[in-house]
């Protein structure tokens, strides 16, 4: 198969397992477990592992989501920048699709780092049972911390509309 400029990845990872909030702590703030370190780490490698490179990642600013994108990028995941991207914080799919419409064209791969109910959502609604079939089937298992859904389209990223998408992989820790 050939690729086009206009052949793209959208990788939807949600965090890793945090620790358990404490008592008046700010949700935003609460770290990742040990176990969600090496879910995280673990994901990082996998993707090395299917040559995925991001040249964009969308992160959302609570600090399990910025501690889960670190360990990806230091398991050997090659990544962009990272811009901190304040709508995703428990965003619904419709504020997620916002933000990916507003990635640069030049990205081919781009890494939203968010949370649930948006990022499980939006891979459900932009995929519409579309791509590999096991996939699907783990996908309507459940989207836990630490997984990470493999979305392809064509087009460019102010076009990606829901139902537009393939699911072509899907991974839980």
């Amino acid at each position: 198969m050939t690729t086009s400029a206009e052949d793209r990845t959208l990788i939807l990872l949600r965090h890793a397992e945090p620790e358990t909030g404490r008592a008046g702590q700010d949700d935003r703030e609460r770290p990742l477990s040990e176990r969600g370190r090496e879910h995280a780490r673990g994901i990082g490698r996998w993707l090395r592992e299917q040559g995925i490179g991001c040249d964009e990642v969308m992160c959302s600013p609570s600090l399990r989501t910025r501690e889960t994108m670190q360990e990806v990028a230091e398991a050997g995941c090659s990544e962009a920048e990272v811009q901190i991207e304040h709508r995703l914080y428990n965003a619904d799919a419709h504020t997620v699709l916002s933000v990916i419409r507003e990635s640069v064209n030049d990205a081919n791969v781009l890494l939203v780092v968010g949370h649930a109910p948006g990022l499980p959502a939006v891979a459900s609604l932009l995929a519409d049972g579309e791509g590999d079939d096991d996939a699907h089937d783990l996908l309507s298992n459940g989207f836990p911390p630490g997984a990470a859904a493999v979305l392809r389209f064509s087009g460019h990223w102010d076009d990606t509309d829901f139902g537009a998408a393939r699911l072509d992989d899907y991974r839980v820790p």
